[in-house]
């Protein structure tokens, strides 16, 4: 996620006191339990400055070896901490992946409506006017969206967030759910606006929704956070039925995205539980359905950067939202 703009300019949440990852997702998840405490034992560190390298990430499965895409894009840099995008800065847009084969009706979400929405678009840089012009998130206004950030190579978040997306709609198809994306490619050419993407969740009645991103924070600030709608109810918002739910969709979401990537919880928000809630993200405030974001790495570290433009890592990160959300779907 950007740190420029509307739901995505990273502030530091407000304190609150939760027990640690390993307990407060160990009710709901306890594959994730296990799988934390074999990172710790393993001596991994993803999450601290200090680490001396990225951790070596559990061996593939069988999707993984079979869809996961390398490469790292070319494409020059796009936002940044010190300033706006470049002029000269066209991303390389994402290739499409193929289309999962036709569900039965016997899937395990079978009926259930997914909706994801990809943080950002590639096209945005290109419409400043646009993109810069605010909408009303119900207690406040703030701008339609933001380029989005990049690694220090000019891997841009948008592409992250729309391989992501691709990887994580043909995972849920497989399983039978409806999914529906935000935006797809240059459809539209920028935004949507952050009012819209909320809208979009809402009319299609998703059973879930999530907003992929990754966050462009300091160097030496790693780790992934989930972050869930506070109860907010002022104007045209009205979160108040949806916290519960979106608090259990991110917990079952974080703790199988530290089992499915060896990831440890940022280092710099949420006390380390992996969970962050904040109350001024209109994708967030706007939401009627269970809804969270995901900043799966942080694009300005060095060693988040290596595994955000992995597309084994992509995949993995994939893999842990799937089972995350059908976790939270057959409750």
């Amino acid at each position: 996620m950007s740190y420029l703009g509307p739901d995505f300019e990273p502030q530091q949440p407000r304190r609150f006191r939760r027990a640690p990852l390993t307990v407060a997702l160990a009710a709901l998840v306890p594959g994730a339990l296990i799988g934390w405490l074999v990172y710790e034992a393993v001596g991994g560190s993803d999450g601290s400055a200090a680490a001396g390298g990225a951790a070596t990430p559990p061996a593939s499965s069988a999707s993984s070896a079979a869809s996961a895409a390398s490469g790292r894009s070319s494409a020059p840099s796009g936002a940044h901490s010190s300033g706006s995008p470049r002029d000269d800065a066209k991303p390389t847009p994402a290739k499409p992946t193929p289309a999962a084969p036709a569900a039965t009706g016997s899937e395990p979400l079978a009926g259930k409506v997914v909706v994801i929405d990809p943080g950002h678009n590639l096209g945005n840089f290109q419409h400043a006017a646009e993109i810069n012009q605010k909408v009303n998130i119900g207690a406040t206004a703030k701008e339609c969206d933001t380029t989005g950030t990049s690694t220090n190579d000019g891997y841009p978040e948008a592409q992250f967030t729309l391989d992501v997306s691709h990887r994580l709609r043909t995972l849920l198809e497989q399983q039978g759910a409806t999914v529906k994306l935000t935006h797809d490619h240059d459809d539209p050419p920028w935004g949507p606006c952050v009012d819209e993407r909320a809208r979009i969740g809402n009319a299609a009645h998703a059973d879930a929704a999530i907003s992929i991103h990754a966050d462009g924070s300091a160097a030496g600030n790693r780790g992934f956070h989930v972050i869930l709608p506070g109860a907010v109810h002022a104007g045209g918002a009205d979160t108040r039925p949806i916290v519960g739910p979106s608090r259990d969709l991110g917990e079952r979401i974080a703790g199988n995205f530290v089992r499915a990537t060896s990831s440890a919880p940022a280092n710099y928000v949420g006390d380390g539980t992996g969970l962050v809630t904040r109350e001024d993200l209109g994708g967030l405030d706007l939401s009627t359905v269970p809804k969270v974001f995901i900043e799966c790495g942080n694009m300005r570290d060095s060693k988040d950067a290596a595994q955000l433009t992995s597309g084994a890592w992509r995949q993995k990160a994939a893999e842990g939202i799937s089972e995350g959300i059908m976790s939270f779907l057959r409750r």
